[in-house]
């Protein structure tokens, strides 16, 4: 079937946004999120057809109030430990990368942050990076189907680089009720 009569079998389809993590292994399930200087890595085990997907802000712990998830060694750790209790082996994991644009011209590298650190996590802990997509200037989606670890970029053109102001901006005052 074309997937568009009755009795089609439709894909699982989940979203993760920033911070979150997902892990699945229904042949027909979508991993997928959006990207700008973010990274995702897609982690999956090829024999026990079992994958996740992670999105961290931020390489490593700085002086913000994010969750411990927004953070990659955080995030990788999730995945990884999730992926083993689903029955997965750690010798077998492989990854991609994504992610890690410049989205907000000449104020932060954290995208090339994000990216770097990811590149060393793997290769410190021997997992094999079977492709990536990573650093420019333009946000991306990402699907990912986590049971055989194919994977699907889309660039998003209608995103620009955002300047960076020329000069400091003022914190306005709100008023909350």
């Amino acid at each position: 079937m074309n997937g568009a009569g009755p009795g089609a079998l439709l894909a699982k389809r989940v979203y993760i946004a920033q911070g979150e993590h997902a892990i699945d292994c229904g042949p027909d399930t979508v991993i997928s999120t959006l990207l700008g200087s973010c990274v995702a890595v897609c982690v999956w085990d090829p024999v026990a057809k079992i994958g996740g997907m992670n999105h961290f802000l931020l390489p490593d712990e700085g002086v913000t109030s994010l969750g411990m998830s927004g953070y990659g060694a955080n995030a990788m750790e999730l995945v990884i430990n999730g992926l083993i209790r689903g029955g997965a082996a750690r010798s077998r994991l492989r990854a991609k990368l994504f992610g890690g644009a410049v989205m907000i011209s000449g104020l932060s590298n954290v995208g090339k942050k994000n990216a770097d650190f990811a590149i060393a996590y793997l290769a410190r802990e021997q997992f094999p990076c079977d492709s990536q997509s990573l650093g420019g200037k333009q946000a991306r989606r990402v699907e990912f189907w986590p049971a055989d670890g194919r994977a699907r970029i889309k660039f998003l053109a209608d995103m620009p680089v955002v300047a960076a102001p020329s000069k400091p901006v003022e914190p306005a005052e709100v008023e909350l009720f």
